[in-house]
């Protein structure tokens, strides 16, 4: 089974014409309400592929009986979930302009629980955007661990940041990420990557990277026709982690999360295209040929 510890969150996606700035306005094209949260989408993601997965998360008052309470049982997720009573779902507020580029503001609300929590004792864990103290209880506790900081690495303290590192297998990241990781540590990228046995750093459109054993890999994006980039990155975390879970090599992991975020950005709403393994792997087949196994 696959934990994944983080945020379980509702998504307000807004289409703007462009971002404004600071001191500036826009005006609203488009409003939609989605289920979201970094982990949840992970989560999501990997049950809907067929993998066993469990979310550790904390949601409000409003949660219990929910729509997005059903959704996620209807897929088989395992809720690990902290109720906080009067508090509400945390809430993501996402405003996407024409030209792709990206701004959001989330309101943690019930997802403040985690500071408090006890972390549990997990065997194999990816550690999505959550509180970074209860990510690092998490880190040291845990067996095999993969780690993606997000949009809540401006919560991480240089200390906090050091010691989930130095207690990871795999790091995931995004570009900007990476080189706010290295400023935060006072490193090279060089130096941060050999400090992780596995790194992944996506780049949007431009694809992917791998870093593994001192070499570098370069995973091309699967070409679609692109609605909604939100989403893409965690539902490159389900893809590769389903697939190495199965005990495919780490570029055909990497290669497989590449094809399940092409499906999801097809669409508007992080949760609203994933593909089932059969669609996944029919995609796969035909922009990569046939993955390869590590044993």
């Amino acid at each position: 089974m696959i934990s994944v510890v983080g945020h379980t969150a509702i998504d307000h996606l807004f289409q703007v014409p462009d971002l404004p700035g600071r001191h500036n306005s826009t005006y609203i094209t488009d409003h939609k309400i989605y289920f979201g949260g970094g982990a949840a989408n992970i989560a999501a993601g990997i049950a809907t592929l067929g993998e066993k997965c469990r979310l550790v998360s904390a949601v409000g008052s409003d949660f219990p009986g929910s729509e997005y309470d059903r959704w996620l049982r209807d897929l088989g997720v395992e809720q690990d979930f902290m109720v906080v009573d009067g508090a509400r779902t945390a809430t993501a507020y996402v405003f996407t302009d024409d030209a792709g580029d990206q701004e959001t503001f989330f309101e943690w609300g019930a997802s403040v629980a985690f500071a408090e929590a006890e972390a549990p004792v997990l065997d194999f864990v990816h550690m999505a955007t959550a509180d970074p103290d209860f990510n690092v209880r998490v880190a040291e506790k845990s067996k095999f661990a993969s780690f993606d900081p997000g949009q809540d690495l401006l919560r991480y303290t240089p200390d906090a940041l050091e010691i989930i590192l130095a207690n990871i297998d795999i790091l995931f990241s995004n570009n900007h990420e990476m080189d706010r990781m290295c400023d935060m540590l006072g490193l090279e990228r060089q130096a941060l990557i050999a400090s992780v046995p596995m790194v992944i750093t996506t780049h949007g459109a431009r694809g992917s990277a791998l870093y593994m054993e001192g070499e570098e890999h370069h995973i091309p994006a699967v070409r679609v026709e692109a609605v909604d980039p939100t989403g893409a990155g965690d539902s490159y975390r389900a893809g590769f982690l389903t697939a190495f879970r199965k005990g495919y090599a780490p570029l055909d992991c990497c290669r497989a999360g590449a094809v399940v975020s092409s499906f999801v950005v097809e669409r508007v709403g992080t949760q609203t295209n994933l593909p089932d393994w059969e669609r996944m792997i029919g995609r796969y087949q035909k922009v990569f040929g046939e993955p390869g196994r590590t044993a």
